[in-house]
């Protein structure tokens, strides 16, 4: 997160603070870990990942967002432990042995694949026993608070009516959860629910010029997304949903 400006990096430190001590249960002994970030883009997650000394193997559909990913592992002298594949999260058997990752990162990406639950199933298939799953998705009961704020009152009651969370012509994602629907789908696939957060709780109501002009201000909005990340009055109304899962 180096470099982030103060907004960017409240809005993901819940998931790094998580993040962080996952690494540290897998690996005690500080160990490279072998890592699998579906969906990883340019490396948001996967580059700081390896600058801790872990493998990262980053499977993304877009050859621009793997582009940017490479160029930025060559900035921070990462290549080495940086893989760039082009694909899905369907495919990740086809990219790593099954049972042979310690750690997969499957963010933002249940919003807009095919099936969820066969994202799942091949995110359980690779994790090798003991390994941990770390699942980020949209929350669908924020997006139609988030909406009804902004003044958009037909989109938001569309939002509220779709089963599955679609705010109709226009939206890029084509589901959203609820924390229950996400933890569902991770045991269905055979993961072992052992952390839920919520993510981003106050960070996108803040305005950004207060924040990232304001140091006391950003330590401030970082410890209320730190105090209510774990309660369940404030996940469900936080912008993303956090599970953080083993495989038995």
């Amino acid at each position: 997160m180096a470099g982030a400006r103060p907004r960017t990096a409240v809005r993901t430190a819940v998931v790094w603070e998580v993040l962080r001590d996952a690494l540290a249960a897998l690996a005690p002994d500080g160990r490279p870990l072998r890592v699998l970030d579906a969906g990883g883009g340019t490396g948001g997650f996967a580059v700081p990942l390896a600058e801790l000394g872990h493998h990262v193997t980053v499977v993304d559909p877009s050859p621009d967002s793997l582009a940017a990913l490479e160029r930025r592992a060559a900035e921070t002298g990462t290549s080495d432990r940086v893989r760039a594949v082009q694909g899905d999260v369907a495919g990740l058997v086809d990219v790593a042995a099954p049972a042979s990752v310690d750690l997969v990162l499957c963010h933002s990406v249940l919003e807009v694949v095919d099936d969820p639950a066969s994202a799942l199933d091949a995110v359980a298939a690779v994790l090798r026993p003991g390994g941990m799953a770390s699942i980020l998705a949209a929350n669908r009961i924020a997006a139609v608070v988030a909406r009804v704020a902004a003044g958009r009152l037909a989109e938001a009651r569309r939002l509220l009516a779709d089963p599955a969370g679609w705010a109709g012509e226009g939206d890029p994602l084509e589901r959203r959860f609820t924390i229950d629907e996400l933890s569902a789908l991770a045991v269905a696939a055979g993961l072992r629910p052992r952390l839920t957060h919520g993510v981003r709780v106050f960070a996108d109501v803040v305005p950004a010029a207060l924040v990232d002009g304001d140091a006391d201000a950003a330590r401030d909005l970082l410890a209320l997304e730190h105090a209510a990340a774990d309660r369940p009055d404030y996940i469900a109304v936080a912008a993303q949903l956090h599970v953080l899962a083993d495989r038995g």
